[in-house]
């Protein structure tokens, strides 16, 4: 561990369960790298992840945005394409793109939305796209007709939470240049719309544990019982 982690961990009480604004004051202050840290959140669900009505999935506009620069690829034709362009995405076009992934194993883009028609072909690609969770998905809100406001909500800082096989949720709530009060807010933007998000298939305590932590910091408990206070 290196000198600055052992520093921050000195801040930090393991035992404690703090309550969000508490964490993020302690997620800045533990934020010693050079560079301007993203602050991640890891939150423990008590769902099954195997089971298809336990899975938790969906995506959300953080109010401060993710402070990354977000380059998109919109997979779309004709006037739907023009929109695309018109909103500020990166990459536009059809065949071509799948050609350049699939042969040249290119991935210069974070997001990637296709409208409806173009499934069949964006399908293709699943198998090289859905590994790295950048699959289209209606549910997130990248399979769509209105590609001009899906590009503006992603540019915004749209984010996407997907529950992992072992039942966690990773959403980045911003950086740590953003200051607490804007991090809490993000916070608790992304546990509201986890929390509506729980599957009527889930039993027992939902959320079961809360942590956040700098890239180079440690993790900072919060108490699953106060996500929303």
């Amino acid at each position: 561990m290196g000198k600055n982690y052992i520093e921050s961990a000195k801040l930090i009480d393991r035992n404690a369960l703090y309550t969000p604004a508490e964490a993020m004051e302690l997620s800045v202050k533990t934020s010693k790298a050079k560079f301007d840290e993203t602050i991640e959140l890891a939150v423990r669900l008590g769902v099954d992840p195997r089971h298809a009505d336990q899975q938790v999935r969906g995506a959300v506009v953080l109010p401060h945005g993710t402070g990354k620069k977000v380059r998109v690829l919109v997979f779309a034709k004709g006037e739907k394409a023009k929109e695309a362009e018109a909103a500020g995405a990166e990459y536009v076009g059809a065949e071509e793109f799948i050609d350049k992934i699939q042969k040249e194993n290119w991935f210069e883009f974070d997001v990637v939305v296709a409208t409806p028609d173009m499934m069949g072909v964006v399908g293709r690609l699943g198998r090289v796209l859905g590994p790295k969770g950048l699959m289209p998905n209606p549910k997130s809100g990248t399979v769509t007709f209105d590609v001009s406001r899906a590009v503006a909500e992603i540019k915004a800082g749209k984010v996407e939470y997907r529950v992992d096989k072992t039942a966690i949720v990773h959403v980045p709530i911003g950086k740590k240049s953003f200051g607490a009060e804007k991090l809490a807010e993000n916070f608790h933007t992304l546990m509201e719309a986890v929390v509506k998000a729980k599957p009527a298939a889930a039993k027992g305590q939902y959320v079961k544990s809360v942590v956040i932590s700098s890239t180079m910091g440690p993790g900072i408990k919060i108490n699953p019982v106060k996500v929303l206070e």
